[in-house]
């Protein structure tokens, strides 16, 4: 379900991009109380990021994992089984219907399934280079479509789609949205991006939000910054 009373500080999900363990305490340490989500990928989780799970949710944090599963239906399927046991909020899965099939059915009581339609890195030109005869758009809504029927718990999409796909979906799936940067910072390898007010009020449910912060001189005053932007959209 969608975050509609979720705290303007809950919605934002900080990316621990980071090389290494030690890495990422420090930076989970630095940002103190000022951010409760936090999200492991690629490059922590093979560099033995993964117990750092439990660490955090012990701490009370939230923690979103972001390891974008595909492969045949029973391999996801034992795959998300253990991760539904290791304290997470979050599992990202490739939007092909088999994937998300098998990724529902093995989620368990608490794991939530996120679906990513398409990468906040690629335009249209990528997908036709990569053999989809779909452009960005219409790809993005074929996937929600698909993902809504099969009780996926959200989508993962460029804000630039969380308009459209609010009107796909209503209120029965979370928008998560990468591709976030504050007005002033780089767009670096994103193509599709927004800033934290507008995704807000395009309709995203959370903001994943990772070299703006870590990358930042105070990291903690950065984080802080994103949730006083967003904070008058949600309260009052």
């Amino acid at each position: 379900m969608p975050a509609t009373d979720i705290s303007p500080r809950d919605r934002l999900i900080v990316a621990l991009d980071l090389p290494s363990v030690d890495a990422a305490e420090a930076m989970v340490a630095r940002l103190g109380d000022g951010v409760t989500f936090y999200k492991i990928g690629y490059q922590l989780a093979y560099a033995g990021g993964l117990p750092l799970v439990k660490t955090l949710a012990d701490q009370g944090k939230k923690v979103f994992i972001d390891l974008k599963l595909h492969d045949i239906g029973n391999t996801v399927s034992r795959g998300v089984e253990s991760i539904a046991r290791s304290g997470a909020t979050f599992l990202t899965v490739h939007a092909y219907p088999q994937t998300m099939k098998a990724a529902v059915e093995a989620r368990g009581a608490h794991l939530k399934i996120l679906a990513v339609t398409v990468l906040t890195s690629y335009d249209t030109g990528d997908l036709q280079a990569a053999g989809y005869r779909l452009g960005v758009s219409d790809l993005v809504e074929t996937r929600a479509r698909q993902a809504l029927e099969l009780g996926i718990d959200g989508l993962v999409c460029s804000p630039e789609e969380a308009a459209n796909l609010r009107k796909i979906v209503g209120q029965r799936m979370s928008l998560v949205t990468p591709g976030i940067r504050p007005a002033g910072s780089a767009a670096g390898d994103q193509k599709r991006i927004m800033t934290p007010a507008r995704a807000i009020t395009a309709g995203a449910d959370y903001l994943v939000v990772g070299r703006p912060i870590t990358e930042a001189p105070d990291p903690k005053a950065a984080a802080d910054a994103i949730v006083a932007e967003i904070k008058p959209l949600l309260v009052g």
